[in-house]
């Protein structure tokens, strides 16, 4: 259930932003990089923030699955989706074909899909064990990706 709840919204996404995307493109060009990089930067504090914290937070919505737990959830963690449609438009990816975005949404929905299903699996496992470590780890690498876009976008960084 919750591979197909993420895996929908991953997929659908893009494409949103892709069409999006075709529409203000140009009107965006000039600022895109420093808004991903506050989103990501935001993101990535917030996540080391609460790896931090000493407060234990328990999550009331922990194991419900029903479309209402779950709607909200999927369009948040799927919002960067969006931009990354959104920057394919400003690629000039075509519509159709292998390397056309109604592929990459494909691709994307079916890969999001069956590692969020593992990911569950394998958080029911190891989720207490590595809790902090690996929101410390997914804080400092959204920091620092949010970091390299707006460095390549000012021509610090050459790649």
């Amino acid at each position: 259930i919750c591979g197909s709840w993420f895996g929908g919204f991953q997929g659908l996404m893009p494409l949103i932003g892709f069409f999006l995307g075709t529409l203000f493109a140009e009107a965006i060009q000039a600022f895109d990089h420093w808004i991903a990089f506050g989103l990501l930067a935001i993101i990535g504090i917030n996540m080391l923030k609460e790896a931090f914290s000493k407060e234990c937070e328990i999550d009331q919505n922990a194991g419900n699955f029903s479309a209402k737990a779950m709607l909200p959830i999927a369009i948040a963690t799927s919002i960067d989706a969006l931009a990354v449609g959104i920057s394919l438009a400003m690629a000039g990816l075509p519509i159709f074909g292998l390397d056309g975005i109604f592929s990459a949404v494909i691709l994307i929905g079916l890969c999001t899909c069956g590692f969020c299903t593992a990911g569950v699996k394998i958080g029911n496992v190891f989720g207490a064990k590595f809790e902090k470590k690996a929101q410390i780890a997914g804080g400092a690498i959204l920091i620092l990706l949010g970091t390299k876009i707006l460095l390549e976008h000012l021509g610090v960084l050459p790649w």
